[in-house]
């Protein structure tokens, strides 16, 4: 399916769902994410900081941020950067999304564990951002495991993919756990 024929519909489906259903989708999803074998190893975590409409990770966070070590991206150009999560340390960057300050720069192969963000993804691992390819470039330097994280209707069937275009390892949403084997 294209990518853009998907970012449509999924933002459709989005506009849809309550408060309330938005919050037990992210609390249903995030209770499989720390019982996972790749979290609970895992000590040094990437993770986003939600949008709206995305699943919210701030529960999540503030939930295990004295028990592991997170980190959030920050918009640097066309890339983007890691840096170590501090609640006091976040001010509105690009695209109006919260992001730490200053300048303890984390080198991508020191992260053991990164959270993908995106619009939908497939049983393959692929993935539909938001256009921009910011993931794909800082993914493409990355040996952590990627984990995506969804409501159940960003899980699509086929996604039409570009060389350049990083998937996950993992995807889970409300009702799936689905681990994608040989990735390239």
């Amino acid at each position: 399916m294209k990518k853009e024929e998907i970012r449509r519909r999924v933002k459709a489906q989005k506009a849809l769902l309550s408060d309330n259903e938005r919050k037990e989708a992210a609390k249903s999803v995030f209770a499989v994410l720390e019982n996972s074998v790749a979290f609970l190893l895992a000590d040094r975590i990437l993770m986003y900081h939600s949008l709206p409409d995305e699943l919210s990770t701030i529960e999540f966070i503030d939930r295990w941020h004295d028990r592991k070590h997170f980190f959030l991206p920050r918009v640097n150009g066309v890339n983007l950067e890691v840096l170590p999560y501090d609640r006091s340390q976040l001010k509105y960057g690009a695209f109006h999304i919260e992001e730490p300050v200053g300048d303890n720069v984390e080198d991508i192969d020191n992260i053991e564990m990164i959270v993908v963000p995106a619009v939908a993804y497939d049983r393959n691992g692929n993935r539909v951002g938001r256009g921009k390819g910011y993931y794909d470039r800082l993914l493409a330097g990355s040996r952590a495991t990627k984990i995506g994280v969804g409501y159940d209707f960003q899980l699509v069937n086929d996604i039409d993919t570009e060389p350049h275009d990083i998937g996950v390892d993992i995807v889970i949403t409300q009702s799936h756990v689905i681990t994608v084997r040989h990735r390239k």
